[in-house]
């Protein structure tokens, strides 16, 4: 079965922070394919001027060129207006009717998942994948009918620098921890 991320979010810009999620979240959930979702406006950013669309989807090819297992899809700045994660997981949900989907978020917004548009139905479809931010505690969450799985709490309680980055701290590009070590998805 495959397993799928989907990472939904502004992107503006596209940061480092976000490749040390994408990396956590490919080698703690084994993952064969990893979609980065820029928003066209986040409900939870109503009215926030936003860098386009079109720059925001560049930047983030840019930054994750060489990465073979994720890709951006652009389906929520195609959609316009405000981004809901159901809609979007519908959608993914119909393109791999077969796979495991994990929605990454960040540690802050567990606690709100219970008042996101027909949580219900999005606990259905989706595991969610909680990324502790730091200086954020990740409590604990919302229970049934949410299935949550909280990646790299050890690495972040400890203080060990992330798994994905080499010597500078520059963040390793690699193969799809779902693919085998192929780097192929």
């Amino acid at each position: 079965m495959k397993r799928i991320g989907l990472f939904g979010g502004s992107f503006d810009p596209v940061h480092t922070g976000h490749l040390l999620v994408a990396r956590t979240a490919l080698e703690s959930l084994a993952l064969d394919r990893l979609f980065f979702l820029p928003a066209a406006q986040s409900p939870f950013k109503p009215g926030q001027p936003l860098t386009s669309g079109a720059l925001r989807a560049r930047l983030l090819r840019l930054a994750l060129a060489g990465w073979t297992c994720c890709e951006v899809d652009t389906l929520e700045l195609e959609r316009g207006d405000v981004s809901y994660t159901i809609d979007t997981v519908r959608v993914f949900a119909r393109r791999f009717p077969e796979a495991m989907l994990f929605w990454l978020i960040g540690g802050d917004h567990l606690p709100l998942l219970p008042h996101w548009r027909e949580a219900d139905a999005l606990a259905e479809l989706v595991e969610f994948a909680v990324v502790p931010r730091p200086g954020v505690e990740v409590g604990p969450g919302p229970g049934a009918p949410f299935r949550i799985r909280v990646l790299g709490a050890a690495e972040h309680d400890r203080g060990v620098r992330h798994p994905g980055a080499g010597a500078g701290g520059a963040i390793a590009r690699g193969s799809c921890a779902g693919a085998g070590g192929r780097g192929d998805p």
